[in-house]
């Protein structure tokens, strides 16, 4: 038995999905072929494991940055909070230098790129485990080594948009 054609385009099926809210998180790694850090805005991760602790995300075979996650040891998933939308949208668009530009970046414990800011909700640093290939994306599967959480209030994508992260801390009587 084989599944059905769907019934919807692209877009549909896009704007479906857009319905799901979904945190926001922000990946660095170092460059395969030098010093350079890379990283990118993604919304597609999620919890796998308790035992052991293991966490995916996705990235199109399209994208530029596939190359230096693939080869890539390991690799730290930053959920960004509330305060961080300028990352968000910083980190989804542009070239990696400017990404970088003006941008803290220190080490996590085990060597991995990471951002040296303290407003992140949480990070965490994983081994890059294993990949898998799903339709017009990667699936990566990586092994937390480390982590660490704040309570930042979250930052929030849906429908298209951070339309439903507050931009401001609710005033009293709010």
């Amino acid at each position: 038995m084989t599944a059905n054609a769907p019934d919807f385009d692209a877009a549909f099926f896009r704007s479906a999905l857009g319905r799901f809210a979904t945190g926001v998180t922000l990946i660095t790694t170092q460059s395969h072929d030098g010093p350079q850090p890379i990283g990118l805005t993604i919304s597609s991760f999620n919890s796998v494991s308790l035992e052991p602790p293991l966490v995916s995300w996705t990235l199109s075979k399209k994208a530029a940055s596939l190359p230096h996650f693939e080869k890539a040891e390991r690799y730290v998933i930053h959920v960004l909070s509330a305060q961080q939308l300028h990352l968000a949208r910083r980190f989804a668009t542009g070239s990696q230098e400017q990404r970088f530009e003006g941008i803290e970046v220190g080490r996590s414990p085990n060597g991995a790129v990471m951002l040296s800011d303290p407003d992140c909700a949480a990070w965490f640093e994983c081994y890059n485990l294993c990949r898998h290939e799903a339709g017009d994306h990667i699936i990566f599967i990586g092994q937390v080594e480390r982590c660490e959480r704040s309570f930042h209030q979250p930052l929030v994508y849906h429908a298209g948009d951070f339309d439903l992260t507050p931009s401001h801390e609710p005033l009293s009587g709010d």
